[in-house]
């Protein structure tokens, strides 16, 4: 009788919540996983055994937690883009790679890429100088975004400048850090969509159906899937974006594209994620194939599975740290009465020190009524929070 084959080992850098919930597809799966991890306990060590505490800056310690893995994949997109290629150079598959990862690490590149290949995105340019924001505030003929190239999320390295005199405080944020500033139009949308796509080396693509996301603050705080209203061409248009940015770039796991939907009915590209995304949390209980299942599957190029959606609408609300007495301290005690009150609801915690208004968990609720989705889940989320008590129901 010939042996199996061994199963491949899949490096996982960065220990946070996208890591965590990759080894639960990983464990169903029966795919091995090797995490690097930024300090004991983070939120992956607490369910990956094989787990190293280093700085994802050090090329060494890459080598070293890499060593006998089939592939390496990421949590963040932080990773030095050489130390990729070094990696890839010694025979190290990365996925993504470092020739399609750097469009997700540096916001300028990014912009530059996408204008070459004709897709929307808004009126953009790099400055230096509070004189360079003023011309292109003119230019535009309204306030402007700025946005650090380099290091920014969830709504860090993000300042939105009305008078070009305030740009000093982003500029000199930049230059701190060695990252450029690019300059953006703040566009009038009527809401935020996510088109996410998942696609192997082979080049079969699978595509989840585009979702709303609100966001607060910077902050993704809920996702509708599928996004309500959503006149069908252009979901279309937002999926064959994705997809076609996919395969111009190689990107090999989770496409994010993030987009405005105008009020003149356009879609323009506002930022890119090259791994699961927090609009895709969803797809974990409303979706036949995950997208966490779906970039294991991708990064080692096996078939991708269905992006179908279970239910007819699907909503998932981020459990953010509250500040109200023990319900932030001691996110277990609102298990008893979230899921009493709704058998139904998922609820996914992440192993985190509350803090507030840091991501701690998310909670899911799925049907056929939209509005009653979307209360199950606001109710869930808040009593998490601390926001609720015995008195609102």
């Amino acid at each position: 009788m010939t042996a199996a084959p061994e199963t491949p080992v899949v490096a996982v850098i960065g220990g946070g919540q996208l890591a965590r919930m990759t080894a639960q597809a990983a464990l169903a799966l029966g795919v091995p996983l090797r995490l690097l991890a930024e300090a004991e306990g983070v939120s992956a060590a607490q369910v990956i055994p094989d787990t190293v505490v280093g700085d994802y800056r050090d090329l060494e310690v890459l080598r070293r937690v890499t060593q006998g893995c089939a592939v390496v994949t990421f949590d963040h997109e932080h990773v030095p883009t050489e130390h990729l290629q070094a990696l890839a150079a010694e025979g190290t598959p990365c996925r993504p790679g470092p020739a399609a990862l750097v469009h997700a690490q540096d916001k300028g590149v990014m912009r530059e890429r996408l204008v070459a290949l004709g897709v929307p995105c808004p009126a953009h340019r790099i400055v230096s100088t509070p004189e360079q924001v003023a011309a292109f505030a003119g230019q535009t003929g309204g306030p402007v975004v700025l946005k650090t190239t380099r290091g920014g999320y969830d709504g860090k390295g993000v300042w939105v400048v009305r008078d070009p005199a305030d740009s000093s405080t982003a500029l000199q944020a930049a230059e701190r850090t060695g990252a450029r500033v690019l300059a953006e139009e703040l566009v009038d949308f009527r809401r935020e969509l996510a088109a996410l796509v998942v696609r192997s080396p082979s080049g079969q693509v699978a595509a989840y159906p585009v979702v709303e996301s609100i966001q607060r603050d910077g902050i993704c705080e809920e996702v509708l899937a599928p996004a309500p209203d959503l006149p069908d061409d252009l979901a279309l248009e937002a999926q064959q974006i994705a997809m076609r940015i996919a395969a111009e770039l190689d990107v090999t796991g989770v496409l994010a594209v993030e987009l405005f939907e105008t009020r003149d009915g356009r879609v323009l590209v506002n930022e890119l994620a090259m791994r699961p995304h927090n609009t895709g949390h969803w797809s974990i209980d409303g979706a036949v194939t995950s997208q966490f299942e779906n970039h294991l599957r991708a990064v080692l190029d096996l078939p991708l599975g269905s992006p179908q959606a279970r239910a007819p609408w699907t909503v998932m609300v981020n459990v953010l740290g509250g500040s109200h007495g023990a319900l932030s301290e001691e996110l277990y005690a609102g298990y008893r009465h979230v899921l009493a009150r709704d058998p139904r609801l998922k609820v996914h915690l992440y192993g985190k020190t509350v803090k507030p208004g840091r991501k701690v968990g998310h909670v899911t609720a799925y049907g056929a009524d939209l509005d009653d989705v979307r209360e199950r889940a606001r109710h869930a989320a808040a009593w998490f929070r601390g926001d609720l008590g015995e008195e609102s129901e």
